[in-house]
Order: structure tokens, then sequence, then C-alpha cells
């Protein structure tokens, strides 16, 4: 039968009036019809205490499964309210990477704890993989893998997968390897399916295969899973020995652990570690108030920009009517370009090598954006300064500064927002810390600089 869409919401409520009636065996029923990711999704959503002896009822395998869906926080919810022998059953049950993906975020206390409950053999296998860099590709992997030996008939592969298989993450590509376990090629499994069963394994190969370094970057895999289009990629060692694999359900999460990352430094908030409604309210305040610290203290540099012109502003008051407009325009191409840029550089369409390229377009963007900003800009005083008498005798050259200034400042915006996430990938940084509101601040403090400046060279002799 299909999936369909459930109530999540309804579910909980049948299953805690099911749980409040003592009807056990309806309550085990129920949710071993469930598909996992809900049972999971429902778990998580019911009070605490009913979270626990809802996943008591659960067969151990469904428990295990249902487990590895869960939230690194309520994993860690979870495990503190069952017992030593359930949390080592689960424990030893899961998958290698997603282990490792709940070890690495609980405190060193409770990991220690944790590993001296695994089996000899997950204990070190756990380790193992504890021991790569954070951010690694080797904290993502699974050493749970099929791998055959190129003078193995199909045949012999088929028996092998059958016997070993079932613990692997995935059959979808079965890795060959050489002497010391070297990687020398992958197979798609409809490659062996497709072929007469005496074929041996060197005869498939082509030796053309994609593998990452256990110590890359798991930002590495995002980008070459979306290169590929693979299920699966090979993870080996320095010496090209096979140690591991990566599945795209794991990379998923990474490429989204990472656009979220971006999206909040692009909105000028320090990345949160946890989802907003699990975060404490002191860490949302904290996360915050540091990049509102650094922006207020960048915007006080708008306030003597400013009293360098205190003159001019004295004498045409009109200018300062136009002062937001300007600056605010120059600050939202600016954060366009930022936004636009930056995501590019996470696609990997853009590259610090062409620079030039970027610079160039949206130096041309920039220009082309102010003039219709410029010429709106131009029609709303010229009409107003023509008709309404609003800025006296002067309106028509005030009317050329405004669209001269919302040329200059929205080019200078776009530019500024497209230079800014180079600059700091080149120095080593997340290029996404070119947030919205930075690039905003910096536009806003040199767009005064530009506004005043061309106000000065058109009104010389008349308001100036």
């Amino acid at each position: 039968m299909p999936e369909v869409d459930v109530d999540i919401g309804s579910l909980v409520e049948e299953l805690q009036a099911l749980l409040a009636a003592r009807r056990f065996e309806a309550l085990h029923a129920r949710l071993h019809e469930l598909p996992v990711p809900d049972v999971a999704e429902v778990l998580e959503r019911a009070p605490d205490e009913v979270e626990a002896v809802l996943f008591r009822l659960l067969d151990q395998e469904r428990a295990r499964d249902t487990f590895e869906y869960f939230s690194v926080a309520a994993q860690e919810r979870l495990l503190r309210g069952l017992g030593d022998r359930e949390v080592a059953a689960i424990m030893n049950e899961m998958s290698a990477d997603d282990r490792t993906a709940l070890l690495e975020e609980l405190p060193g206390k409770v990991t220690r704890r944790l590993l001296n409950l695994l089996d000899p053999e997950e204990r070190r296998v756990a380790v193992e993989l504890l021991n790569y860099p954070e951010e690694s590709i080797g904290r993502l992997m699974t050493p749970d893998y099929v791998a055959v030996k190129p003078d193995w008939t199909v045949t012999d592969a088929l028996e092998h997968i059958r016997k070993f298989g079932r613990d692997s993450e995935t059959l979808n590509v079965v890795y060959v390897t050489g002497p010391g376990g070297v990687l020398i090629d992958d197979l798609r499994m409809r490659e062996l399916l497709l072929v007469e069963p005496t074929t041996r394994m060197r005869d498939m190969m082509d030796e053309q295969f994609v593998a990452l370094r256990a110590t890359d970057d798991q930002e590495e895999a995002v980008a070459l899973f979306r290169k590929h289009d693979r299920s699966a990629l090979p993870v080996v060692d320095g010496k090209g020995v096979l140690v591991g694999i990566v599945t795209v359900d794991d990379v998923l999460d990474v490429a989204e652990e990472e656009a979220t990352e971006d999206i909040h430094l692009l909105g000028g908030v320090e990345a949160l570690e946890e989802p907003y409604l699990s975060s404490s309210l002191a860490t949302v305040v904290r996360k915050r108030a540091v990049w509102l610290v650094l922006l207020f203290l960048g915007q006080t540099l708008t306030t003597s920009v400013m009293g360098f012109f205190e003159g001019e502003i004295a004498n045409a008051v009109v200018l300062a009517l136009f002062l937001p407009l300007i600056i605010s325009s120059g600050g939202n191409s600016g954060s366009q370009a930022a936004a636009l840029v930056t995501r590019a550089m996470a696609l990997g369409e853009v590259t610090i090598e062409r620079w030039w390229l970027v610079v160039r377009r949206e130096l041309v963007a920039g220009l082309t954006l102010g003039l219709i900003l410029g010429v709106l800009g131009f029609l709303r005083v010229a009409l107003v300064g023509a008709f309404g008498g609003a800025y006296g005798e002067h309106w028509l050259p005030i009317a050329v500064t405004i669209a001269l200034a919302l040329v200059g400042v929205v080019a200078w915006g776009s530019l500024v927002g497209s230079v800014l996430p180079l600059v700091l990938k080149r120095l080593g940084a997340d290029p996404a810390a070119s947030s919205t509101p930075f690039v905003a601040t910096v536009v806003d403090v040199t767009g005064i600089v530009i506004f005043f400046g061309l106000a000065k060279l058109v009104l010389a002799g008349t308001l100036l």
C-alpha cells in the first residue's frame, strides 16, 4: 500500500489515549503499522514521560531504526531515560555513521559512558571514527560496505554479497579491492546482474572511479555527490586503501547543515548548533548579540562620517530627506549581490580564480540597476519639485544629484557585495560571513561619502 501523509498531532493524541487506557496491545500494533519516520516524529512530539514508554514498546529492530531518525537532541533526551542495557542494545545496533554523529555532539563524560557500553568490536569502530578530525569525511563515513576481488566471478561476488551484505549500508555499489585493501574500482549492482555469471570482476572494470579522502572536509562530499549524481562514494586513506563509504542520506544532512549555517550568517546571526526551538533563549540571544554589537559599532562610523558633512547638511537640509533612500538602496543592492555570489560559491559555480568575471558582471548589473532607480528618483523629485514646489527653485539640480547618487551608490553596493565573499574565501573564512547586515553597514558608511561628494559637485554655487 502506498504511504499517505498523516496528521502527527492527531497521532500523538491517539497514542496518548491508548496509553492512558492501558491498551498496550493496540498501542504496540499502531506503532508498528506506521512508517518509521512517522514513529520518530510522533515520539519526538510526545511529552518526555510518554516518549520513553512508547519507545520501549517498539521491537528491537524498529527501535534502532526509529532512534536513527531522531534529532541529536531527542536521542540525548531519550538516552537519559533508558537503562544501560537498553542503551547498549541501541548503540550496538546503530549504523556506525549515525552513532558517530550522536557521540560527537554529546558531552565528553556521556560519550565515554556510551563507549563503555559498546561491544569490543563496535567500540573499536566508534573510537576509530571519532579520531578523525571534526567536520572531516572520516566522521561521516561508515565502515559497512561490500568489497570483492578482481579475480572473482559474478557468481562468487553475489554469493559473498548474500553472505555478508546484510550489514552493508548500501548494496547499490560493490567495491573492488586489490592487495592490502587498495580500492581499484567500483561497480554498480545492475552491472553484476546483467552479465553472465561466469564473468570476472576484472573484465567489468574500467578503473574510472571517484573517491573521497577520509581527511577531506565534509563539504567536499557534498560537491562530489552533486557533480557525479551518486548514491554512495568510497572513502580511502592516504595510501588509497578503502576504509569506508559515505551515502547520500548523510551528505544531504551535511548539505542541510551548511545551507542553514549560510542562511544564519547571511542574516547576521551566528549559526545555531541545535534547532531553533530546542536552543535555549540564552543561546539565541548570545548568537545574535555578537553580530548586533559588531554591526552597531560599524554603524557608529555612519555618525562620524556624517559629522564631516555637517556644513553641507546645514546649508541644504533637503539632502537629509533623501539620505535614507540613497543608502538603503545601496545596502539592498549589496545584500542581493552578496547573497547571489555566496550561494554560487557554495554550489561551486564561482571560484576565486574567476573573480574578475564576478566583479565585471556585478559592476554592469549594479550600474544598470542604479540607472533604473536613478531615473525613478529623478522623476520623483522633478515631479514633486516642479508641480508641488517642495524643493524650491533648485529642484532640478537636486533631482540630478539624487539620480547620480543612486547610480553611484547602487553600483558601489553591488561591487562591495560581490567582492566581500571572494575576499573572505581568499582569507580562509566562510564567505557567508559577508552577511546582509554587514554589507549594508559598509555600504551605508561609504554611501554617505558618495552622496555628499556628488552633492558638493552638482550643487556648488546653488545650495552649497
